[in-house]
């Protein structure tokens, strides 16, 4: 039967930017066309910067022949007190109804997404701005800590302040039961250090995806971002449209995880929500 839309599409909304995917099915996977991301953080009091970037999403993807299947939210609008005011912003500019999607979704599809490709044997955590969700098959945990939270916190930079914090806030949790995995890192964070860490200058999801780092390159990483001035750190390759201001959070964030989940070591996925949407 003809088809108006032969591919496919997916919009996730986080807390510091939208994700764009255009995909292809091909035998029960998925070949990604597109992917773009825009910073925009959304604001319920006002949604016109955050419709101006969906809107050029949707034309997108409709001159490209896709249609899009899914709009999700997450923790940036799961706890917002207008939540309505900019679901209906967003439906009258996609045409289509967005979701606010739980931490428990919002793990289990990025779980499926890496899942669908290295097998279910293994841990994704997706570090988001406000948010980092752990997945192992049907085992689900999601914490209120991410990049953007912690730079709001801490600054660009963090100090001495951070070692205590991360030392109360693991006694608030039990994460034992994700420990010494082979875990895959999916998110704007976990590309962005996958990226520096290989020296990649554009976004390539077949030099980025299933790469190794080890706690070392994370370390390598922070260092050489911390001596770089602000203007220095949003030029870097994956730093783009203000991400240098959060990324060294982020990858202190990441290697306390290391450290607690007792590895050394971990892989990149460009996976996770936007793909797993488009599973289901």
């Amino acid at each position: 039967m003809f088809s108006a839309f032969p591919h496919i599409a997916s919009i996730d909304i986080g807390s510091h930017s939208a994700i764009l995917l255009i995909a292809k099915k091909e035998d029960g996977n998925l070949r990604a066309l597109v992917q773009k991301m825009e910073v925009c953080k959304p604001d319920e009091d006002n949604p016109e910067a955050l419709c101006e970037v969906l809107t050029k999403f949707r034309v997108m993807a409709h001159s490209l022949g896709a249609e899009i299947k899914a709009v999700v939210m997450t923790e940036a609008m799961r706890n917002a007190k207008n939540q309505e005011k900019i679901l209906q912003a967003v439906e009258r500019v996609v045409w289509i109804k967005p979701r606010i999607i739980s931490s428990e979704e919002e793990a289990e599809l990025s779980y499926k997404a890496v899942s669908k490709i290295y097998g279910p044997d293994i841990l994704t955590i997706d570090v988001g701005g406000r948010s980092t969700e752990f997945s192992i098959e049907k085992k689900f945990l999601s914490v209120p800590v991410g990049a953007l939270a912690l730079s709001e916190q801490m600054g660009a930079i963090p100090g001495p302040e951070y070692k205590k914090w991360a030392k109360d806030f693991f006694k608030t949790i039990n994460i034992k039961a994700f420990a010494k995995k082979d875990t895959y890192f999916v998110g704007g964070t976990a590309v962005a250090l996958g990226m520096l860490a290989k020296e990649i200058k554009h976004f390539a999801p077949e030099a980025l995806e299933g790469q190794t780092l080890f706690v070392a390159d994370i370390e390598r990483v922070i260092i050489h971002l911390s001596n770089l001035s602000k203007e220095l750190r949003n030029a870097m390759p994956g730093l783009e449209q203000g991400k240098g201001d959060m990324i060294i959070c982020g990858l202190y964030w990441i290697r306390s995880l290391c450290e607690k989940l007792k590895i050394d070591s971990i892989k990149i996925s460009t996976q996770g929500l936007r793909f797993g949407l488009l599973y289901d």
